[in-house]
């Protein structure tokens, strides 16, 4: 019993692709989370400043405005395993770039935000390609499947990354968090290498203007109810759940009284949550109404959030992130498969660049917010007024959209 329903949990593995794929991106992502635990911390200990926590959040998300658009245009006409070999290197020389800037004692902030708006502009360009690119690895009755281990793969670096960069940040200092991040991307540039993707036939030529085409994929985003609720829910828990993360530092020194490795703990506990609602949604797969599971996500993140700024005790603290990111992936995850279930493979990148732009363009705007908040007023009232937004916006959905419960 035990052995078929963990067949069925990683069910993906079994295609080669995958399996180098996922990997790759193992190594990669803890290497990803190191060096953002380690350079939240390395700004706030040269600035001793939560707005400048936010503005290093809103100048890494503020490409994804930008480009992800049009990113998501590019995904759709060249090959995603290219796009996604030239996005990687470019994010390995960055942060090789920090590390030398580190070790040599010149960093300052500015270097710090100048690196994230590069680091920003790279992703805005990775991320609708690797979100389609799952579909060229595995079979689409796998693909709710696939993107909960793809997913559990990025939360599995979300809780050994901030801890490992505590650990190495006290001992070793941050150059080392950066340059250990640098040399992740060799494990997934050399699984990107090495897959044999058969070739597909072309899509078909753009029609019409730059604009028609990336407004193609908006107006298909937007036309259907039940989809308009779920890209409504993962901005506002982008912006109001995500954006908070960029607090942590200053929580974990603050409110907490800890130090590099409490910050370290505590951005783990929220990759642990998230990690759990990944591999049940992997587990579960297309098993499930996927709509209600969908609805208790979204409550459950702004009652946790709620909890965390009432209650400033570690364990409690702890424990509430823990359901934060259980629920936040919740949302996140089946918002993606939700979606990836009914887009053709013609508009697959450019729908996807929809959902990246509003994911990860709602953090930089949650983590300016949040830090101007917090340095105006206190970190805890920052959470709080946060979380009553989200909560507001979830139980609205709930009572406008009741259909989205059924949603499958």
């Amino acid at each position: 019993m035990l052995e078929h329903k963990l067949s069925q949990t990683f069910s993906s593995l079994q295609h080669p692709n995958f399996r180098l794929w996922f990997g790759g991106q193992i190594v990669s992502l803890i290497g990803t989370w190191m060096q953002a635990t380690a350079q939240g911390y390395l700004v706030y200990e040269l600035t001793a400043s939560p707005m400048m926590l936010g503005i290093v959040g809103f100048a890494n998300g503020i490409p994804v405005w930008l480009f992800s658009l049009f990113a998501g245009t590019v995904a759709d006409h060249i090959s995603r395993r290219k796009m996604l070999l030239i996005t990687q290197g470019s994010m390995m020389v960055l942060a090789f770039i920090l590390a030398a800037l580190t070790f040599s004692g010149a960093v300052r902030a500015w270097h710090i935000i100048l690196l994230a708006l590069l680091l920003g502009t790279a992703n805005a360009f990775d991320a609708p390609g690797r979100q389609s690119f799952v579909v060229d690895l595995v079979p689409k009755q796998e693909l709710t499947n696939a993107i909960a281990l793809n997913s559990s793969v990025f939360n599995l670096g979300t809780i050994i990354g901030p801890a490992a960069a505590g650990l190495v940040y006290a001992w070793l200092g941050p150059g080392w968090c950066f340059t250990i991040n640098g040399l992740s991307f060799i494990a997934v540039l050399l699984a990107l290498a090495l897959m044999k993707i058969a070739a597909k036939p072309p899509l078909r030529p753009a029609q019409g203007s730059l604009a028609h085409t990336l407004t193609e994929g908006v107006r298909y985003s937007f036309k259907d109810a039940n989809i308009r609720v779920l890209l409504v829910m993962l901005t506002a828990s982008a912006v109001f759940g995500f954006g908070l993360l960029a607090l942590m530092p200053a929580w974990a020194t603050g409110v907490l009284g800890g130090d590099v490795r409490t910050n370290g703990l505590l951005l783990s506990a929220r990759g642990l949550g998230s990690l759990s609602a990944a591999l049940m949604i992997a587990y579960l797969g297309a098993r499930i109404i996927r709509g209600r599971l969908w609805s208790i996500g979204s409550l459950v993140m702004p009652v946790s959030l709620l909890l965390f700024a009432l209650f400033r005790l570690l364990p409690v603290s702890l424990l509430m992130l823990v359901l934060m990111g259980w629920s936040l992936m919740t949302v996140v995850n089946l918002t993606n498969a939700l979606i990836q279930t009914h887009v053709p493979d013609e508009l697959r990148g450019r729908v996807m660049s929809v959902y990246i732009l509003l994911f990860q363009g709602g953090f930089p705007i949650g983590s300016l917010v949040a830090g101007w908040l917090a340095g105006l007023t206190s970190e805890a009232l920052a959470v709080f007024v946060f979380a009553s937004v989200l909560l507001a916006v979830s139980i609205a959905i709930q009572l406008r959209q009741p259909s989205i419960r059924q949603y499958n």
